[in-house]
């Protein structure tokens, strides 16, 4: 007899199974081969908006002809990683310092690429067009249908099978899709224009706008319509329009004229509006004067153009399709409290919320469906830092890359799109300000560490930048690994993001620790210098001990304080403070500082279980906060000589 448990997992089972099925019979059940319906009048959208509506047709030039004004250019990929937080920053709100973020980053990502079988295609699509009538066509149908169609025509055989030598933008309005079952929901597409014409599905890029409706007809695989969510504002608009231009013509009742002697008959009352018509009607008989036989009197309907709020209306359904399209509405009505401040920030506004995120969405599409054909790791990417209403968001960059310390000249180029100059190796360094050398901890108290204020990203890009033979880039590791007599390179996680180290493993890293060690061996002991008038007997002083064991120390006592680490050990936070600052130590603090340093050598690697989070490794803290690696090998020569 099954237990309760079973029974019950068998029921759970089963009615999963039934809700499977039940869904996939509701949401699937169109999908046979047969045509899938559009609900979506594309047509309309198009005759009645762009070709019809004065202010559809003036938000979509306003978007189409910005985005012609970004360039394209085409990388390849060398960090998958960085490349999904570069996506992620561009996606989202351009403000200076996302720009300044997605910049680093693309550097690190990318590798920018030169006349390139996808340049030439993007530069000249088709013998027909050009690459901003190209992207200005994809937009403008996105914008008034919801669905974008790109048509790629390339040879069927020889090296270049399967790419494209000609893109076509295919009429929206025009494209049915054809199902060809569950496991196929878009088997094929067919082009209605003088004559059907059948295109497989993987000629066709179909970048779609997202569509909730889930019928049973399969029209969810169409994009739906910005303007079908605006159909109301937009009629309202034509209709306001017509109305307007109806009241100019005349073509609208104003009022009535009345006789003070009695009603005129039917005959006279024709003869009189007739007489009228002809004689004051118009802009020729404007400001004439009426002159009638009889007595006569006006009675005013008030129908005029202000009393309908006309003009309310108007401007209420303008603002309607402009918040549709992202679009600041200051753009299309330019009045009296148009300024030149909200203009520029009315333009800056038209790029990152209309425009950019059009181009994002093409962008996305054509590295699922183009880039793969010409290479692996090829990516499309457009130059948002072009955009001249983007410039003062750009300054702030400027001003940022000023202060990053820990930013490499390189990067601070691609940054403001001034270009890298990869011969230059110090250019790829990282430069330290003598200002933020030492840390002074003589009037803070370590148990009260937000008394220091730190910059905490700095401190994590300065860990990632070198220190401890962690790299952000592959070469890196690798010239790294030749140094130290090895080859390859090997990824880790440093604070979630992915970095690289020496050698083919980390087993193989730590094998030629030693070697590694031996690095930081000085050539040549300076000789100490003394007092000429002290005893000869007076115990020396060094000051000459390295840099690296300075900056360890440091580093250390910056993570003590900024992630709170509970160090309880007095003696190895007096010794990190006085290589912190330079201070002159002993011979005796020096031979002290090899015992700890020789017996503690294996905290000189931080434990795979603290990887991510470094400073939670104590041992890896104390061993650097008597120097670390740096200072085995100067110690060592500073015993051995004295």
């Amino acid at each position: 007899m099954a237990s309760i448990l079973d029974r019950f997992k068998n029921l759970v089972t089963k009615n999963s199974q039934k809700t499977n099925e039940l869904f996939n019979k509701a949401v699937f059940n169109y999908l046979g081969d047969n045509l899938v319906w559009n609900p979506e009048n594309d047509e309309t959208y198009i005759n009645k908006g762009y070709r019809y509506n004065s202010t559809v047709y003036s938000i979509v030039n306003l978007i189409t002809k910005a985005a012609t004004t970004i360039p394209f250019q085409v990388y390849e990929v060398q960090n998958k990683n960085d490349l999904k937080r570069y996506k992620s920053l561009t996606s989202g709100e351009f403000t200076g310092s996302a720009i300044n973020q997605a910049k680093i980053l693309q550097k690190k990502a990318l590798i920018e690429l030169e006349d390139t079988a996808l340049h030439q295609l993007l530069e000249r699509p088709n013998p027909a067009q050009s690459y901003n009538a190209f992207i200005q066509e994809i937009i403008a149908f996105g914008l008034l249908t919801g669905n974008r169609y790109i048509y790629g025509i390339g040879p069927d055989t020889g090296s270049n099978q399967g790419k494209f030598n000609e893109l076509y933008v295919l009429p929206s309005q025009s494209i049915e899709i054809h199902s060809g079952g569950i496991l196929e929901p878009v088997k094929e597409y067919s082009l209605d224009y003088n004559g059907t014409f059948k295109i497989p599905a993987d000629m066709i890029c179909h970048i779609k706008d997202f569509n909730p409706f889930y019928d049973g007809t399969g029209s969810h695989l169409y994009g739906m319509s910005p303007l079908k969510a605006g159909l109301r504002s937009m009629d309202a608009n034509n209709e306001a329009l017509t109305t307007g231009v109806r009241y100019l013509q005349n073509q609208t009742a104003r009022g009535v004229l009345m006789s003070d002697e009695g009603d005129l008959n039917e005959v006279q009352a024709r003869q009189l509006k007739d007489k009228f018509k002809q004689q004051y009607q118009g802009s020729n008989n404007a400001g004439d004067v009426v002159i009638t036989p009889k007595k006569l009197s006006w009675i005013n309907f008030g129908l005029n153009a202000s009393d309908l709020s006309l003009i309310e209306q108007y401007n209420a359904s303008i603002k309607d399709l402009c918040n549709i399209y992202s679009v600041p509405s200051v753009l299309l009505n330019n009045d009296k409290s148009s300024t030149y401040n909200n203009m520029k920030e009315a333009k800056k506004a038209l790029y990152q919320n209309a425009v950019i995120p059009q181009m994002i969405k093409v962008r996305e599409e054509l590295n699922r469906w183009l880039t793969p054909k010409y290479g692996d790791k090829l990516y499309i990417d457009f130059d948002f830092s072009v955009i001249p209403e983007l410039q003062e968001e750009m300054d702030k960059v400027v001003t940022q890359m000023n202060q990053a310390w820990w930013v490499t000249p390189n990067e601070k180029r691609a940054a403001m799109s001034y270009g890298v100059d990869e011969e230059k190796e110090e250019l790829n360094d990282y430069y330290i300000p003598t200002s933020l050398v030492s840390l002074s901890l003589n009037d803070v108290e370590l148990d009260e560490p937000q008394q220091l204020n730190l910059d905490i990203d700095g401190i994590q890009k300065r860990a990632v930048a070198g220190l401890n033979d962690i790299y952000t880039t592959i070469s890196e590791a690798r010239i790294r690994s030749s140094e130290m007599g090895g080859s390859g390179y090997h990824e880790t996680m440093m604070n979630g993001s992915t970095a690289f180290m020496p050698f083919d493993s980390h087993e193989e890293y730590e094998a030629a620790l030693e070697g590694r060690l031996a690095e930081y061996q000085i050539d040549q002991v300076q000789e100490n210098e003394y007092d000429e008038d002290s005893n000869n007997d007076q115990e020396p002083t060094f000051k000459n001990y390295p840099q690296g064991a300075t900056n360890n120390a440091q580093r250390m006592l910056e993570w003590i304080v900024k992630h709170e680490v509970g160090i309880d050990d007095q003696k190895s936070l007096e010794v990190a403070k006085n290589l912190t600052n330079r201070e002159e130590i002993s011979f005796d603090t020096v031979k002290e500082i090899n015992d700890f340093l020789i017996t503690h050598k294996d905290n000189a690697i931080i434990e795979n279980k603290h990887k991510d989070n470094p400073w939670m490794d104590s041992g890896y803290i104390l061993f650097n906060l008597w120097g670390g690696a740096s200072m085995i090998a100067w110690s060592k020569d500073v015993l051995t000589n004295e």
